[in-house]
């Protein structure tokens, strides 16, 4: 597996419950600036076999960027049961609920 991968894997597993980050936020931890679409290939083949928190992680605005109706739901309501608050429209504040590790 590639370093940045297993990084990605890594930044993944340590979002605590009751926060989210973002694609890019992830790319960026990771190493590379502008890999946010590698970090959703990962995040989408990888989940499963890591068991990452994956509902964790959003787009750069803060919002649920799946599109499938009953991901999309599903992801809302598992943020919902950590605490975090979404609004009808798959939104997430950022400035409130966004994890900040210390690089």
């Amino acid at each position: 597996m590639e370093p940045f991968t297993l990084r990605v894997i890594e930044i993944i597993k340590g979002i605590p419950e009751g926060n989210v980050m973002t694609y890019g936020q992830i790319a960026k931890e990771a190493g590379s600036p502008r890999g946010a679409r590698q970090v959703v290939r990962i995040l989408h083949s990888s989940s499963g076999a890591h068991k990452l928190p994956w509902h964790r992680v959003v787009n750069a605005k803060g919002e649920i960027a799946i599109q499938n109706e009953e991901s999309r739901f599903l992801q809302a309501m598992y943020l919902e049961q950590e605490g975090v608050s979404v609004d009808e429209n798959g939104r997430i504040e950022l400035e409130r609920f966004r994890f900040m590790p210390e690089s």
